[in-house]
């Protein structure tokens, strides 16, 4: 999340209409709500009566007299890096206190009052769930609800979550992010007035090897398996002809379970795609498209002779990682489209190349915070799996949560036979050339670990015990 320059608001009381400084709080470049300094002041003071100061960053302190225009832009800077500083923290940033926060200024700022509403979220095969809630119900709450309406048992509902996803003109979809805790999934699709914009449930996990689980129950097979099928019609899983036959025969014989096994052992299955973007690897400037998936970022990057290489960045190699926005001084005049302005977000990540040698990457995309939670996401699972514990825990249902369920489950539906593969997917499935570390150029500009404080970055604790052989 990141500050945009603030704004100037009037408030009207006993002497009079008082000005006051309204700060933007944008998450992947849309307002997500509109908060004042003295909000954020009572925030902090909760947090140090709740954990103590010693855990809590330090606040931007008050100023007696006016701010000039410098000083302004000093404390949303200050302000900004509180905030990341606080949501980075394990303690803190998934603390009740942060998060409801967040939500009730989402929920002021956008003006949605509290009201049950009947909300559409889409599952991989196009299949609409309608689920009654409340508008300020929170992620975890909406997910309960779909869960329920699907007849999902309550062991795999951590399986599974609901992701911002925008409709492309070819019918795929656009990750925006997933949807956290500290948002009101409603508001946060139905602030952006955009039918584009919608809510799908997919799973969340990242080894395949959990697969076995949400198979035990039949919702879970389906909606596993609906969601494979979604992925090869979009190419995202790469098939051959062959490969292709034998599904599509396992699909009209209706065996669910042997067609993830096929599945599982074809390129990219369980990777999410991102749309095409910028790198500076290995050259600066060049064009690639990012998969995340098997505790990996895979690249397939155009380089300016127009030839086409691929490469893989494993997880427990990257060092740290952080994401940095920049949003243009001149936005308009104010008032003007707010949280709609043009926001350049970057994720960087430290990668050990070879022994001793770390080597920063840059990859400019509206879509860097999804990458980076999709990079944190899978350095969690791993160290859960380190530690023996199960993904099955890492869910945790509201002990008093009002969910309303529905009486009425709603079965999820096979989705239609594959269609013959597309000639086009062919030549990206046989590329063998590997990227190199040998003409690798480092970050030059203004994004060096010099240039950031540590609380920018995420540290990675699955970035240990690599040995010579794996180098």
């Amino acid at each position: 999340m990141h500050f945009s320059i603030p704004e100037t608001e009037t408030r009207a009381g006993d002497g009079g209409a008082a000005a006051y400084v309204a700060y933007n709080i944008h998450v992947n470049g849309v307002l997500h709500c509109r908060v004042r300094y003295s909000q954020l002041l009572g925030l902090h003071e909760q947090l140090r009566k709740e954990y103590g100061a010693n855990v809590v960053p330090a606040f931007p302190p008050k100023k007696i007299f006016t701010l000039t225009p410098a000083e302004v832009e000093q404390r949303r800077e200050q302000l900004e890096k509180y905030m990341q500083a606080v949501r980075q923290d394990p303690t803190l940033g998934g603390s009740e206190t942060f998060n409801s926060f967040l939500r009730k200024a989402q929920q002021e700022t956008q003006q949605i009052p509290t009201e049950e509403v009947v909300l559409e979220v889409l599952l991989s095969n196009g299949q609409k769930v309608k689920v009654t809630i409340l508008t300020s119900d929170q992620t975890e709450d909406v997910l309960e609800a779909v869960a329920s309406k699907l007849d999902l048992p309550d062991d795999l509902v951590g399986y599974f979550s609901l992701f911002l996803v925008r409709e492309t003109k070819d019918g795929a979809f656009s990750f925006v992010r997933k949807l956290q805790e500290f948002e009101l999934p409603y508001v946060s699709v139905t602030s952006l007035h955009n039918p584009e914009f919608q809510i799908i449930l997919r799973k969340s996990y990242w080894d395949s090897a959990y697969d076995d689980d949400v198979m035990e129950h039949h919702v879970g097979l389906n909606l596993l398996y609906a969601q494979t099928v979604s992925d090869i019609e979009h190419g995202w899983i790469l098939v051959n002809k062959e490969q292709h036959r034998q599904l599509k025969s396992l699909q009209e014989k209706v065996s669910k379970k042997e067609f993830i096994r096929l599945a599982q052992t074809l390129k990219y299955y369980g990777y999410l795609k991102f749309d095409p973007c910028v790198t500076d690897f290995p050259e600066k400037g060049c064009h690639v498209v990012v998969s995340v998936g098997n505790n990996e970022l895979n690249f397939q990057v155009r380089l300016p002779n127009e030839q086409i290489k691929e490469g893989s960045f494993k997880v427990t190699r990257m060092r740290c990682w952080r994401v940095t926005s920049s949003v243009p001084m001149n936005n308009g005049p104010s008032g003007s489209s707010p949280g709609k302005s043009e926001v350049k977000l970057e994720l960087a990540f430290e990668y050990l190349m070879s022994k001793d040698r770390l080597q920063w990457v840059t990859i400019t995309s509206p879509q860097a915070i999804m990458l980076s939670i999709c990079l944190q996401s899978m350095v969690d699972e791993l160290m859960v799996k380190k530690s023996g514990g199960s993904i099955r825990k890492m869910f945790r249902r509201r002990v008093n949560g009002a969910l309303r369920r529905s009486d009425s489950q709603q079965a999820v539906k096979s989705p239609p036979l594959l269609d013959s593969p597309d000639a086009s997917w062919e030549p990206m499935a046989k590329l063998s050339s590997k990227l190199t570390s040998v003409s690798l150029r480092g970050i030059s500009h203004s994004s060096s670990a010099n240039d950031v404080g540590a609380n920018d970055f995420h540290g990675n604790y699955a970035f240990e015990g690599i040995g010579d052989e794996d180098l």
